[in-house]
């Protein structure tokens, strides 16, 4: 919107968004904020496609969520319409897209005596900072699956954290290595233990495969050090499944030069040679699509993370001190200074194996939701 200034040239201001809706009921409300998302222009919906009929299963999915989220629909504040209205519905609806997408291709792939058998699973990466809200995200967009029909299995590069035991060993072999020391950055994971998950969740479908169980990490066992939760504590998968939501802080870090890794932090290097060297490229090519959630500051993180220490707090379960959060994240940090830039610029790092696929990729195979501090979406793909 532009007005006359006594200069006699023109003032632009931004365009004002729609108040919230008081109500799903209230379905043109509903159409015109959640169109007004900056996430919207990554869905490929033209006005043709934005119907009565969609804006009310807009409706109905933001009515789903609010049962989710134990919310109001009828007395939402601004913040958490927002969070609603426009990020976790368009994060479903391009979830959708992609699995109807992968299913189209599937079904042309397959052999003709194979046509109607399951399609194998799409696999979408989401990674995002520390306590931005990816795990509940990730939550959400489960329990939308399911009440809708759709079969989904979610897994974590936190779940395949070495055990307490392991990551002790490893400290110990790098002694000194502040970044190293706890669980955290790359060479102290269990790439093995997610491959073999993955690989097992993407063939879950064919005829004789049998339930897949997936790991599970106790962050509060050794007073909040952490350990991997003992097998029998594991979900188990059965198919047929239709899509598998595969979340971490540090998923899509692409290796640096040693020099550069070097010169970021005296002891990047050995976590640098970790995330070149420890398999993490294959696992990141089981990654079909992804979704970035993009930060302006990374050192937000420290404020997020200690909110939700002290949530677990409140609620009586071990956690770490102030001061050990703190501590915690400021071993995180380097890895988001050196990798979070290019994360960012070029996308999510898929190893040797997926850049060769990359060719067959579509520009939508990557959804970016920006948040600000408050971490309320502010941006999509630039």
């Amino acid at each position: 919107m532009a007005t006359e200034v006594e200069s006699g040239g023109l003032e632009t201001h931004p365009p004002v968004d729609p108040p919230p809706p008081s109500s799903p009921k209230d379905v043109a409300a509903v159409r015109a904020y959640v169109q007004s998302s900056p996430l919207f222009p990554q869905l490929g919906l033209d006005d043709a496609s934005s119907t009565d009929a969609a804006a009310e299963s807009w409706a109905d999915l933001a009515e789903t969520l609010c049962s989710f989220l134990r919310l109001d629909p009828e007395d939402l504040a601004p913040a958490a319409a927002a969070r609603v209205y426009r990020h976790y519905v368009p994060a479903y609806l391009w979830c959708v897209g992609r699995l109807e997408r992968h299913r189209r291709r599937e079904e042309t792939s397959q052999k003709s005596d194979e046509r109607g058998s399951p399609a194998r699973p799409l696999v979408v990466g989401l990674t995002a900072p520390q306590g931005c809200g990816k795990t509940t995200l990730v939550a959400a967009l489960a329990f939308l699956f399911a009440r809708r029909g759709v079969s989904a299995a979610s897994a974590s590069i936190d779940d395949v954290y070495l055990t307490g035991a392991e990551q002790e060993a490893v400290a110990a072999a790098n002694p000194g290595n502040a970044l190293l020391r706890y669980r955290g950055n790359a060479g102290t994971h269990d790439v093995g233990l997610a491959l073999d998950t993955l690989r097992a969740l993407r063939g879950i479908n064919a005829a004789a495969t049998r339930g897949v169980a997936v790991p599970r990490y106790d962050k509060t066992a050794r007073g909040g050090r952490g350990d991997r939760a003992p097998r029998e504590t594991w979900p188990e998968v059965t198919a047929p499944l239709d899509i598998v939501l595969f979340e971490g802080w540090m998923l899509g870090f692409e290796p640096a030069a040693d020099a550069e890794a070097a010169a970021a932090h005296p002891d990047l290097p050995a976590v640098n040679a970790g995330l070149r060297d420890g398999k993490y490229g294959a696992m990141h090519a089981l990654v079909d699509d992804w979704i970035v959630v993009r930060v302006e500051d990374t050192r937000w993180v420290q404020t997020w993370r200690l909110e939700a220490e002290q949530q677990a707090r409140r609620a009586g379960r071990p956690t770490l001190t102030d001061a050990e959060v703190a501590d915690f994240v400021r071993r995180f940090a380097p890895a988001y200074d050196l990798y979070a830039g290019a994360l960012y610029a070029r996308g999510p790092w898929r190893g040797e194996e997926g850049a060769a696929r990359d060719a067959s990729r579509d520009a939508g195979s990557v959804f970016v939701v920006e948040v600000d501090a408050a971490r309320r979406v502010v941006g999509g793909r630039r």
